[in-house]
């Protein structure tokens, strides 16, 4: 049985059973589509249509079949519309650090589905390692990352500047964009993210070059609670500056510098080299490209 031989049995049914019309509608010989109808008898066993005066009369069978038909064609007709337009709708699955769900993913969603009303964006928050994991498991179609990922089976590109802030209590007793040396930051009690962040990992490296290692008071996968902990006084903090911006206009910390510390970083597109990209995910990564925040 195939979709011809259902589409034979719905044009004979809409012109009321005559084997003549189908054939001239169809562009077949009238024993052709005999024979589709016969094939389709003896597929499941059932008679579709009593012969009764040398006319087709349609059996309850045949009546059910019929039903059937419209439903199986309408969804033929919806799987060919949408996979011949794959690329212009569907399913988009993206993942990003921490920072950068926080900060960029739910407006990247959302803008991105306005403008392309077929699309769903479904998105994950984790761990650069996790996100390599999944990408590497065709779990994620693109991520978006604070550092390089080195394994050569992910392509990545930078596509965002960004910067970190050392910030500290409006009570510490630094001033708004005092700039500090590295003595007297080392000096004070540090609040930092997880080993392994994105952020984490720009600060070492950033301390390494001028010699120096910081060993933490706090820690936290949360960019919220190393904020909260600075504000209570319980030692300076790191973190991206565009997550702190809004406590510093609100005077509940005070952005500092340290002489020589160098803070810059990129943002990173990732995707795995060997996925084809399709139209879609090519115009959603280009769109992020071009988002401006």
């Amino acid at each position: 049985m195939t979709l011809r031989h259902l589409q034979i049995f719905r044009i004979l049914c809409e012109n009321n059973y005559s084997t003549t019309k189908t054939a001239q509608n169809l562009h077949m010989t009238q024993p052709a589509v005999s024979l589709a109808i016969k094939e389709l008898e003896e597929q499941y066993d059932v008679r579709l249509f009593d012969r009764i005066n040398r006319r087709l009369v349609i059996t309850p069978a045949g009546v059910r079949l019929q039903e059937y038909c419209s439903s199986i064609e309408t969804l033929f007709k919806d799987m060919e519309t949408e996979m011949k337009n794959w690329d212009k709708q569907g399913v988009i699955r993206i993942g990003g650090t921490f920072t950068i769900g926080a900060m960029f993913l739910p407006e990247y969603a959302k803008t991105f589905m306005e403008a392309y009303p077929g699309t769903t964006i479904k998105g994950v928050c984790a761990p650069t390692y996790m996100l390599e994991k999944m990408i590497l498991d065709n779990e994620l179609d693109v991520g978006f990352c604070e550092g390089i990922i080195k394994n050569p089976l992910i392509k990545t590109e930078a596509y965002m500047d960004d910067h970190l802030i050392v910030f500290a209590s409006v009570d510490s007793g630094y001033s708004y964009g005092q700039i500090i040396s590295v003595e007297e930051f080392q000096q004070n009690r540090v609040v930092l993210r997880e080993q392994d962040s994105g952020v984490r990992r720009v600060f070492d490296m950033a301390c390494e070059q001028l010699g120096f290692k910081v060993e933490p008071e706090w820690e936290s996968v949360s960019n919220t609670a190393i904020i909260a902990a600075v504000a209570k006084g319980l030692g300076v903090g790191v973190i991206p500056f565009r997550l702190v911006e809004d406590t510093i206009r609100e005077g509940k910390v005070v952005p500092i510098m340290v002489e020589g510390l160098n803070l810059d970083r990129k943002f990173y597109i990732v995707h795995h080299k060997d996925k084809k990209v399709s139209g879609l995910l090519k115009e959603f990564i280009q769109f992020c490209k071009d988002i401006q925040f």
